[in-house]
C-alpha cells in the first residue's frame, strides 16, 4: 500500500487549520486516514506547528512519502534532517 503524509483540512469557512495525517494514497484529501501524527494552523501568528517526532520518522522509514507542503513544514520542524541523518 502506498501512503502518503499530507495535510487535511479542518475548520471553518475561511478559516483553515489542518491536520497532519499519513493516508492511503487513494484515498481523498479529507477523507480516510490511518494516523494523525499533528496539526498545523496558519492563521496565528507565527503559525503553530505540532507534530509527534517519533510518529513522523517511523512513517517516514516505514517509505511514506511527504507531500510538498508536508515536506516543508517536516523540514521547518528538522524532522528531514534527522530522517536523512538516520539513514546514512
Amino acid at each position: 500500500m502506498a501512503t502518503k503524509i499530507r495535510l487535511k483540512r479542518m475548520g471553518a469557512k475561511k478559516s483553515p487549520f489542518y491536520r497532519m495525517v499519513v493516508a492511503d494514497a487513494r484515498s481523498p484529501r479529507d477523507g480516510r486516514f490511518i494516523e494523525e501524527i499533528g496539526y498545523y494552523n496558519p492563521n496565528t501568528d507565527p503559525a503553530t506547528i505540532k507534530i509527534d517526532e517519533e510518529k513522523a520518522l517511523k512513517w517516514l522509514a516505514e517509505g511514506a512519502k511527504p507531500t510538498d507542503t508536508a515536506k516543508s513544514i517536516l523540514q521547518k520542524q528538522g524532522i528531514m534532517f534527522k530522517f536523512a541523518e538516520s539513514r546514512k
